[in-house]
This record gives C-alpha cells, structure tokens and sequence, in this order.
C-alpha cells in the first residue's frame, strides 16, 4: 500500500508510461476517506486504473499540468473539500489568514475559484483533453447560482470552467461509469446519459422527459425569474422524483442537468470505505508542518451520509440529497480497528457520525421508494407522522465501539439533531450520550430563538429546543455528571431584523450564556437562505423577507450576541436606542448594558445647558416686556 504517484519520477517508478487520470485538486493530497478526492482516486484505482495526483498546482503558468504529460482518459479537478471562496474569505469578505488543507496551514495555495481556473490552464495545453469536474465547488455551482462575493447570479461553472461534463452529489457510481465510458471510446462531450451529471449541448434533442428553467438571462436580471429557477432546483434533488432539467444560455447553449444519481447502498459504502487509504497526508508535507485538517478526521468514522433536516441555510440536500443511507457496524467496527493500530492513537476515537450524528437510516420508509417528499419537510415545521424516531441502531454501534480493546472514550462531535432525540420516547441513547459520549459540554444548533427568524431557517420552535434543555439538565442530574450545554447561533439570517436579534440577546441573558464566537449568516451557493439573501423574497411563497445586508446592522446584530463584551458596548448601545429599547440600558437584571458615567454626565451637561438657555430666553423676552 502507498500513496498515489505525485511526480514523474514515481509515476515511472511504478512502469507507468502514461497515466489514466490525473487527479488536479486544490487541497494537499490526504489519502484518508474524509477527503473526497481520496475516496474517487482509490476507487478508480481499485477499478485497475493508473491514477496521478496533482496536489495544488501553480496557476500562475502551466507548467505543474504538464508535470505527469497529457493522461490517457481525462484531467479530474476539484477545489477540494471546501469552495474555494468560503476557504479564501470569510463572511465580511476579508481574507482569511489560515488555510487548514494546504502544508502548515499557509493560505494562498490555491486560486480563487479553483475549478475555473485549473480547468482553463489544462485548457491551454491540451486543447482536447477530457476534463470532469467535481466536489463541492462544481456541484453546488452546476446550474445558474447567486454567488456571494460577485453579488450577482452567475452563470453554470461548467460553462466558465471549460470542462466537458460536471459530476454533482457525492461522485463514486458516476466516476466509475464515466471511466468505463471514456474507456470505451467516447470522449466526455458525448457522455450525456450517467445520472449525477451535467453537460453541455446545443441540441434539444439530447435531454428527455424534462423541465426547463427560466433562461439565465433572466434569472440573472430578474429576481422573480430567480426564484422559480431555484425552486425547480430545490425540488429535484431527490434520485426518486427528480426530473432532468435544461437552461438556456446565450448563443444556444443548453446546460443539462441528469436526475440525481441514488445513494449508495449500505454494501457499496462498506467497499468505498474499505478501499486501502493510507489514513494521513503525503509524508512530503512534513517539512512544512502537516496538513492541519487531518487532526480532527484521523481518529474520526463516517457512519452515514445524507441529511433529512433540511435546514434552509444548509447545502448537504442539495449535494448529498435528503435520503439517508449508512454503512453496516462491521464495516465501520473495521475502521476503528485500523484507528486503534495507529501509532498515534490515544484511546480516542473523536467522532462517529455524517452530516448529522444521530441519523442512520431514512426519514421513513416511503423514501426508499416515492423518495423524499418535494413539498414537505421531515422534521418541520413539526416532525412528519410517517416519521421514524429511533436510535437504537446508533446504541448499538455505539456500545460495540466502546467495547473494543484500547478505546478510553468514544465522543460524538458531529451534529446531533435535538428536536429528533427529542421525539424520541425512548430515553436509552440520551443517557448513553451524556454518560459515555461526551466530555463537559455538547454542541447543539438551535440557532435562533424567535420564531420568524426559525421560521426561514427552517428550524423547530424554541419550546423543542427548551424541552431538550430541561431534559439534558434532568438526565445529567440523575447521572451525577456537571456537563454544559453550547448553542450554536447565527446573526443576521433572513428574517432577523435588530429586534429579533435583541430578542436573541435577552435569551442569552435569561440563560447566562456568553458566546465566545458568533457565526454571520454566509449566503454560500444551493441553499434557500441564499435565495432569500438575494431576493429579499421567499421562494416559496414568493413573499417579502426583511434580510440584514448593510455591514453595520449586521455588526450591531452580531454585537448584540455578545453584548457582555466590552468592546460592543457602543454597538449594542446604539442598537438598543435605534430600537426603542433602552429599557435594557440601565443597573435592573433584565438589562443587557449599563449606563457609562461619563455617558450620564455628558447627558446632565447637555441637559442643564438646556435648561440655562431657556432661562437666558426667558429673561431676555420678560425684560423686553417690562420695557414696552
């Protein structure tokens, strides 16, 4: 076993002429199966073809492209595992300082915009050249999206790229048809029949049975045509009812969207996680400091993939659909043998979970057949009554993992989905998390508390998430366990104006918690929070949505969740006032903000000169009086 040929030399070391597939990605190679481009690499490694990894190469000239020659199949690109931009900038758009998949954690190792332009470099040496993108970059881009940081709507990325076909979702069935595909003759233009798939053409004839969006020009200038361009999107992302979909782009150019592609099945997981990963980073990063992102996967196990909460501001739907499936206990049990016989192994396994921890199986059976329901929700606004609450599978993975030799503690850091635990009637898995799966504090995301606010991120109401409060103090009271809760909250979505947000603070207040960071909405493309972001409109409804867009109110908003701060006090003052509630600014309990001293004097001075001018009026006119 060893990692994938990163030069020539080892290429040729291995007797290999020329390569299949070269692998061009924006993170550093990581042979672990939390990396996406591990996953698809050994997979089509273990299919028999020749694989070279091309691991964060100079944009700035061609030269890294040319480093295996032109490979006999196609160039693979993905960002890596995160957007390119949500990786370079943060929510106020400044630049990060710190990239956790590049060597030593240095930023600036990738281009903004990675797809686009690896694929016009490849473009610019090999002409004919088979490019396939990929990750989550392409996949949440594939069709005309509102991009954040150009605050307009951009066309697909397929067609900016210059890449022959787009794979979106999770990638593994898709790679293995287009390979055998490519194998046989045809060139990536002409492969428009592989579900999970974009492509380009010209020619109505090639897609059938399908929908046709509002052409781009439209949706681009037309914050209506938008929204019922997204909302097709949103309602096909499911492998059972989604249709195939086609937008029109000038100078005929149509981009096809395939059905999604079905997840995998417990059997097809078990083999991708099984594939012969070398579980870290390439050992050529190690004069540089590692790969910082490793640490917190190493001695981590994916368990499922799949997310049926659907939070609006959330993208897995969109990438990885709403179906959940799982990979059997064996399969998983295995994994955290080869964790256990690292060298590095502290008796820790750091999580078991996927997008959210506690799901492991479909919302209910009528997905694994009618798929996911297009205009209904799995848990809100309250939880479907052909829901499925249990979580005794979990237990029993759980106990089977606390039980192997060398394992001091097995922690659950992944999202845990209270309002389902909640729904649960059986208390088993509540108690084995709070004895056995934590340590001094869970993370949960209840995200708001006011329900106009919950109502557009599409989050249960604020009595669900009080009743799993009042039952996670209960249980760890009858545990004899002094363990904490941590909310999660987000500012400035949708919906939330600057009384929302003092109705957050005053939450925070009641409960003595005091956030050591906050998170700004980040309008990333997919999501329906990013649809009412730049509409101002609900999709669904088509009604008006307050959205806090101006820097300032959304400092005042973010000031607000941490109004104990001293460096806020002037934000959160002035927000009080510009609300009307300084009844919150005084020495009571229930005030957020104390009145400054020199802030009193300044008001009695401007008060008692008042005074004394109106004195000073007064007299004048009074003499003028008694001299007529």
């Amino acid at each position: 076993m060893a990692f994938l040929p990163v030069t020539y030399k080892e290429m040729k070391e291995r007797g290999w002429e020329q390569p299949d597939f070269v692998y061009v990605c924006g993170d550093a190679y990581v042979d672990h199966p939390s990396f996406g481009a591990a996953i698809i690499c050994r997979l089509l490694e273990s299919r028999g073809y020749k694989v070279c990894f091309l691991a964060q190469p100079d944009w700035k000239s061609t030269d890294d492209f040319k480093r295996f020659g032109e490979p006999r199949l196609g160039f693979l690109v993905s960002s890596g595992n995160i957007d390119s931009m949500v990786n370079h900038y943060t929510v106020a758009k400044k630049k990060r300082s710190q990239d956790l998949y590049s060597p030593g954690g240095k930023s600036g190792m990738r281009p903004d915009r990675a797809d686009i332009v690896y694929c016009n470099k490849i473009r610019e040496v090999y002409k004919e050249a088979n490019i396939i993108i990929g990750g989550i970059e392409a996949s949440l881009r594939r069709l005309s999206h509102y991009d954040y940081w150009d605050n307009k709507v951009r066309r697909s990325i397929l067609l900016d790229s210059s890449a022959d076909l787009l794979i979106y979702g999770m990638g593994e069935k898709q790679i293995v048809d287009i390979a055998e595909a490519l194998e046989s003759g045809l060139p990536a233009s002409e492969i428009t029949f592989i579900r999970g798939t974009v492509y380009k053409t010209k020619d109505w004839e090639r897609p059938y049975d399908y929908i046709v969006l509002p052409k781009y020009a439209n949706a681009a200038k037309d914050k209506y045509a938008y929204c019922e361009s997204f909302m097709k999107q949103y309602e096909n992302t499911d492998s059972v009812i989604g249709k195939t979909l086609v937008e029109e782009y000038d100078k005929g150019w149509l981009v096809v969207q395939n059905p999604p592609e079905k997840p995998l099945t417990t059997e097809e997981l078990d083999e991708v996680y099984a594939l012969p990963y070398m579980r870290n980073y390439h050992p050529m990063y190690e004069k540089d400091g590692g790969i910082p992102a490793i640490k917190e996967v190493k001695f981590s196990i994916t368990s499922s993939r799949g997310c049926f909460g659907n939070c609006n501001f959330c993208a897995l739907a969109f990438h990885q659909g709403r179906v959940v499936s799982s990979r059997s206990h064996e399969s998983i049990i295995n994994e955290a043998k080869k964790i256990i016989n690292d060298k590095d192994f502290k008796g820790y396994i750091h999580d078991v979970g996927g997008p959210t921890a506690n799901f492991r199986k479909p919302a209910c059976k009528k997905q694994l057949k009618s798929g996911a329901c297009k205009n209904r929700q799995c848990l809100w606004p309250k939880p479907c009554e052909n829901l499925e609450v249990s979580h005794k599978d979990y237990v029993s993975l759980l106990r089977k993992l606390r039980a192997l030799p060398r394992v001091k503690k097995v922690f659950i850091r992944s999202g845990i989905r209270y309002d389902y635990l909640i729904y649960d009637k059986d208390d088993t898995f509540f108690k084995e998390l709070c004895m056995y799966h934590i340590s001094g504090q869970l993370k949960v995301a209840p995200e708001h508390v006011v329900p106009r606010v919950l109502e557009k991120m599409g989050k249960p109401s604020r009595n669900v998430y009080d009743r799993f409060v009042r039952k996670y103090e209960e249980i760890n009271k009858q545990l004899g366990k002094d363990q904490y809760l941590v909310p999660y909250l987000i500012s400035s979505h949708p919906g939330s104006d600057l009384n929302a947000a003092i109705e957050l603070a005053e939450y925070l207040r009641d409960i003595g918690h005091n956030p050591e960071q906050v998170q700004d909405f980040y309008p990333t493309p997919g999501t329906l929070s990013t649809a009412m972001y730049y509409t101002e409109m609900d999709p669904r409804t088509m009604e008006k949505v307050y959205v806090p867009k101006n820097p300032h109110e959304k400092a005042l908003q973010r000031a607000l969740m941490q109004y104990r701060v001293p460096s806020n006090y002037d934000l959160v003052l002035e927000a009080l006032r510009k609300a009307h509630r300084t009844d919150l600014i005084g020495f009571d309990r229930k005030c957020l903000i104390r009145p400054r001293k020199i802030t009193d004097s300044k008001v009695k001075q401007k008060e008692t000169f008042s005074n004394c001018k109106k004195q000073t009026d007064f007299k004048k006119k009074h003499s003028k009086y008694k001299r007529k």
